[in-house]
């Protein structure tokens, strides 16, 4: 697998995208995950983006997206979400990314007044028209798994069950290591997204909050979760999330931290398959 990073750690802390752009190509990374939004960002910044990732031979793996009103109980807000993932699929083509990562929202007001059973149901029904859509354009959807008591998709348990019920070649899973231990999901689980999962996320933390830091400043054990996605033969990429670093002017050594001890942990399961920079094009349009 690659092994990538979402560019929104530069972006967070005041860095311009073509300067954390060039950051990440110059401190080893195989690709990026832009994190953007396709309604606000112009055509300037498009352009610069793909120039600054064709000239640094960083193909764009994965753009996130949260939409979590594809499950909304009103109509015109699910058609709203369904239009603005669209708009994420079209730049994701454009830029040749393999997927959008998909974040679906909770179930609201504890599970009572709106039946649970019918926003997994919105949910399933605007997953397959987004799978529609993203099968022409070529785009995979990957679903994140929410490691909170009342999201959707909060186990692996509940994310196989979800994908497997939408039954659309281009929905599929993305793993979340750090999600995994918050949700008490262990390595020996992830088995279970044989066939389904196509990305990953890499962070640490505390095993109680939601953290997103370098790998080796929280307490996961990162070895077992990467021997079992080593053996789903995935072809796709592991990318660290990193947010709101504690010291902002700091960012680029935070960066670096998280490239360092990623790149040895996936060296220890062998699962970051390397390719020259030279033959690593991506396929922009």
């Amino acid at each position: 697998m690659k092994l990538g990073i979402i560019n929104s750690a530069f972006s967070q802390a005041g860095v311009d995208t073509v300067t954390g752009l060039e950051h990440i190509a110059r401190i080893g990374f195989d690709s990026v995950d832009i994190f953007t939004e396709p309604s606000m960002i112009s055509a300037d910044e498009i352009s610069a983006i793909t120039k600054t990732c064709e000239a640094n031979k960083l193909p764009i793996f994965s753009l996130p997206v949260v939409a979590i009103g594809l499950i909304d109980f009103n109509e015109p807000v699910r058609e709203y979400h369904i239009a603005r993932c669209k708009e994420f699929i079209d730049l994701a083509a454009h830029w040749g990314a393999k997927n959008i990562l998909l974040v679906l929202g909770e179930y609201i007001w504890q599970r009572e007044v709106i039946p649970p059973e019918e926003q997994w149901r919105w949910g399933l029904e605007c997953c397959r028209i987004l799978g529609d859509y993203a099968d022409r354009k070529g785009v995979d959807i990957a679903l994140e798994l929410e490691p909170f008591r009342l999201s959707l998709l909060c186990s692996i348990d509940e994310m196989s069950r979800f994908v497997r019920e939408c039954d659309h070649p281009r929905v599929r899973a993305n793993i979340d290591i750090s999600h995994l231990v918050l949700a008490d999901n262990g390595p020996e689980e992830i088995s279970k997204l044989a066939g389904q999962a196509i990305h990953v996320h890499i962070s640490d933390c505390d095993g109680m909050v939601h953290g997103d830091l370098p790998p080796g400043r929280g307490v996961v054990k990162f070895a077992p979760y990467l021997q079992a996605i080593k053996e789903l033969n995935i072809d796709g990429a592991v990318s660290i999330e990193l947010e709101y670093s504690p010291d902002p002017t700091r960012i680029v050594e935070w960066v670096e931290e998280a490239y360092t001890q990623t790149a040895r942990l996936m060296d220890q399961v062998g699962l970051r398959r390397l390719t020259p920079r030279s033959s690593n094009e991506p396929s922009f349009q």
